[in-house]
């Protein structure tokens, strides 16, 4: 009887153990889904955004990179700029910063020995001064009306980079297993 009773036990444990892999493999599939639709949505707007502050044609990515390089109004590296968007598209980053030169919105500075570094230009300045103020009008407006929008975005900024560094790690043992 006791042989039954553990037999019993251990089948319990595999069965809640199943039952919760499932449930999290479920939440997992629908926050996925979240987060495509919600980085397309981000896509979409800066896209946009951009659009509506500017002639130049730029990509979503164009726009956050513009921005990037901008922020804390010091010039990127191209190494920096992989590794604050969590890239690692080189060429595509390359085209993009070729495309942002080109329309007068940075600048290239340095060389390939100490380092080539990218900062924004006068209209660069003009145009990421202008998407912070269409951002703050359209979008920071829009996101006080659910209040207390803050802590969940802190909340989920963790949760985020807690994600992050999960796929970080499966894509190293995938690679590892090759």
């Amino acid at each position: 009887m006791n042989s039954i009773a553990m037999t019993d036990d251990h089948t319990l444990k595999t069965l809640q153990s199943v039952t919760a892999q499932e449930t999290v493999e479920a939440s997992l599939n629908e926050f996925e889904l979240a987060l495509i639709r919600a980085y397309n949505g981000l896509d979409r707007w800066q896209q946009q955004s951009v659009a509506f502050a500017s002639e130049t044609p730029l990509s979503g990515a164009e726009g956050a990179l513009l921005r990037i390089i901008r922020m804390h109004d010091r010039p990127k590296s191209i190494k920096e700029l992989a590794r604050l968007t969590n890239r690692d598209d080189i060429p595509n980053i390359q085209y993009s910063l070729r495309k942002l030169a080109a329309a007068g919105l940075i600048s290239k500075s340095g060389s390939g020995r100490t380092g080539v570094s990218y900062a924004t230009t006068p209209d660069g300045v003009k145009l990421t001064d202008e998407l912070s103020a269409n951002r703050r009008e359209q979008l920071i407006s829009a996101l006080l009306e659910f209040g207390g929008f803050s802590g969940e975005l802190d909340a989920s900024q963790s949760v985020l980079n807690r994600l992050t560094s999960a796929f970080e790690d499966t894509v190293r043992d995938i690679a590892a297993r090759r």
